[in-house]
């Protein structure tokens, strides 16, 4: 972001088609917001977005077939024809499924898939991305402040219930949904932070991100507690990989503090070798305390989760792996039923009810892909995640390439292809990556 252009505005799109963009994505996972018919702020934004930009591009007849556009439509094809199948293949074996949830996902794929398209259908789509992803630090930012103020009881919102017992959800059904929010914002706010061109900037991202800190860590979210203390290594270890290949005629400050650090690692590591022991005593007590309730639950949560991944495995292969079609395919664990029916809970949350038609979820994004769409649509997803991350690390972009894997720990604990926000961060990466890693004269970095 080396020129004032993505800030000042690209030439064909509108601030304010950017600003719903933003506030759509932004309010996602303010499910207690939604309407009884399941309609809510953030759908709204998102379906007037995506009607202005299919007329934009009717007037325009047709956007030119970007690298980014052409490996999304790939996926989207691949990833339709694997629900299709799935289908079928659920119909032949006479499988059961919740026709409310069935239609639930049937409906949203077709809008996130058409979200993550025209998120990418012109040639200057990175400027417009980066702009809006500004807009999705700022508002999400504001949005989190009147949560607390919600939650601290400063402010009544529509009767929305800020708590789930002792965990934060602010204005979503559950923390988890939160917790997600939290954490892709966090990791946005980090990559702009690492992309400013000036200190003012850098410091206002910071500033939008120690919001989602802070709230992230109210709901008490495990995977968010995990993204958390991974994100600041990982992130340093992805920069310092891009001062190394950074190396120009000239050796710089960064790359030749790299490389000593680099030769003196293995001194320094049989230096710290006596700490070890003390390090790994203290581990058991760091992992309980990030936990919720100092990780009373986190046995019986660990047992329910492998279950039901079990179950997800189990129906994936009686289905031939071809899937079952959209929505959730595992039955509510008997635990879960009879916990249900006897705690009185906060208000504003809707469970699966307990039927004869499956309607629980693996909460894991490859293995609920799976039971849906088998191996072709598990695969899709493998190929179009690990090419965001490709890119974003053969562009250097350490802070895309952190979002990426924060996004990926939250994968393998819940169902996250639902979430527009996430199909926003494939986009951006996708683009983003794509162009920075393109052929460049070296330029001169400062120190």
């Amino acid at each position: 972001m080396g020129s004032p252009e993505p800030i000042l505005g690209v030439k064909g799109t509108p601030w304010a088609l950017d600003a719903l963009l933003a506030a759509g994505l932004v309010l996602s996972t303010t499910s207690q917001l939604r309407l009884a018919s399941g309609i809510g702020p953030a759908e709204i934004c998102l379906a007037l977005w995506v009607l202005v930009m299919v007329a934009r591009e009717a007037i325009r007849l047709g956007p030119p077939l970007t690298p980014a556009l052409s490996r999304l439509l790939i996926f989207w094809a691949f990833f339709t024809a694997a629900q299709f199948i799935g289908t079928l293949a659920g119909l032949a074996i006479g499988d059961r499924h919740d026709t409310s949830l069935f239609l639930h996902d049937a409906l949203a794929y077709p809008l996130l898939g058409s979200i993550s398209l025209l998120s990418v259908v012109e040639p200057g789509a990175r400027h417009r991305l980066e702009r809006t992803a500004w807009l999705v630090a700022i508002f999400g930012a504001v949005t989190l402040a009147l949560q607390l103020a919600n939650a601290a009881g400063l402010i009544n919102l529509l009767g929305a219930d800020p708590w789930y017992w002792d965990r934060m959800r602010g204005w979503s059904e559950n923390p988890n949904q939160l917790a997600f929010f939290c954490a892709a914002h966090a990791l946005l706010c980090l990559h702009l932070a690492d992309e400013a061109s000036g200190a003012g900037a850098r410091i206002g991202a910071i500033l939008c991100g120690a919001f989602s800190v802070i709230v992230g860590r109210l709901s008490k979210s495990d995977t968010f507690s995990l993204v958390l203390v991974a994100a600041v290594p990982v992130f340093m270890a992805f920069k310092f990989r891009a001062w190394l290949v950074s190396l120009g005629p000239v050796l710089t400050l960064r790359s030749a503090s790299a490389w000593v650090a680099i030769i003196g690692f293995p001194v320094l590591l049989l230096s710290a070798a006596p700490l070890a022991y003390s390090l790994a005593t203290q581990a058991e007590g760091i992992a309980k305390e990030l936990s919720k309730d100092n990780g009373k639950d986190t046995a019986s949560e660990a047992n329910l989760r492998l279950n039901s991944w079990n179950d997800a495995i189990e129906r994936g292969l009686e289905s031939g792996m071809l899937g079952l079609g959209p929505g959730p395919h595992l039955q509510i664990p008997a635990i879960l039923v009879a916990a249900r029916q006897t705690e009185n809970g906060p208000k504003n949350i809707e469970h699966p009810e307990a039927n004869a038609a499956p309607n629980f979820e693996a909460h894991n994004t490859i293995l609920d892909l799976f039971t849906q769409g088998g191996l072709i649509a598990v695969l899709s997803f493998v190929w179009l995640s690990g090419l965001a991350f490709i890119v974003t690390w053969k562009g250097r972009l350490a802070g895309l390439s952190t979002l990426l894997f924060g996004l990926g720990v939250f994968a393998i604990f819940h169902l996250i292809v639902r979430q527009p926000l996430f199909w926003f961060a494939i986009s951006l990466c996708l683009v983003a990556g794509l162009e920075a890693a393109k052929p460049a004269p070296i330029r001169v970095r400062s120190l």
